[in-house]
């Protein structure tokens, strides 16, 4: 049988770049956590989730560079979401850039509204790895950090960890559906 410490060590980092490719956050809470209990080595983890979040977004940038608006038109329950985008970015250019990443549901938008809007491409990439590396930072020891405070409850975390990853993982699958289907719900609605 396969341990977890075989698992985590041939595929660890390599879940990393593809899971913060797309909206990684449990991904990295995840290894994060793993890191502090020496499974993974945590400046690893957030270097993979740096080149991970920047390769991500560089494609949605240059997606929407491309085919943005005829991708957007193709898609009409992203018009409320493409709109306060658009007026975001409007108001609060930089902050925005700096922080898509932070904002659930709109991480792969941004990029591509960007990218549709003729953006140029030289600032969006110092602003984008700018973005990954403070993200890939904040929740890559937010995970870590997680770890310590589980051990303040548990003696010997390591008894518990399969079923604390289980449930970072059943709990951001949760929050995923759920804001997926509200996202339905309020489309039907519209």
């Amino acid at each position: 049988m396969t341990s977890l410490a075989d698992i985590v060590s041939t595929y660890g980092y390599l879940a990393v770049v593809i899971g913060t490719m797309l909206e990684g956050e449990i991904v990295l809470v995840v290894a994060g956590f793993l890191a502090h209990q020496g499974y993974l080595n945590i400046d690893g983890v957030m270097l993979c989730a740096f080149f991970g979040s920047l390769t991500g977004d560089q494609c949605f940038f240059l997606l929407g560079r491309g085919k943005g608006a005829e991708f957007l038109s193709r898609r009409p329950h992203w018009q409320a979401r493409t709109q306060r985008i658009r007026t975001m970015l409007h108001e609060h250019k930089r902050k925005v850039m700096l922080g898509f990443r932070f904002m659930y549901g709109l991480r792969s938008v941004v990029p591509l509204v960007l990218g549709a809007s003729g953006f140029p491409l030289r600032m969006f990439i110092a602003y984008n790895a700018i973005g990954a590396a403070l993200w890939a930072v904040v929740v890559g020891y937010g995970g870590y950090f997680f770890g310590y405070a589980l051990e303040a409850f548990f003696d010997d975390i390591s008894k518990y960890e399969h079923w604390v990853i289980g449930a970072l993982v059943v709990g951001g699958m949760g929050l995923w559906l759920y804001h997926r289907f509200r996202e339905k719900k309020r489309n039907r609605t519209a």
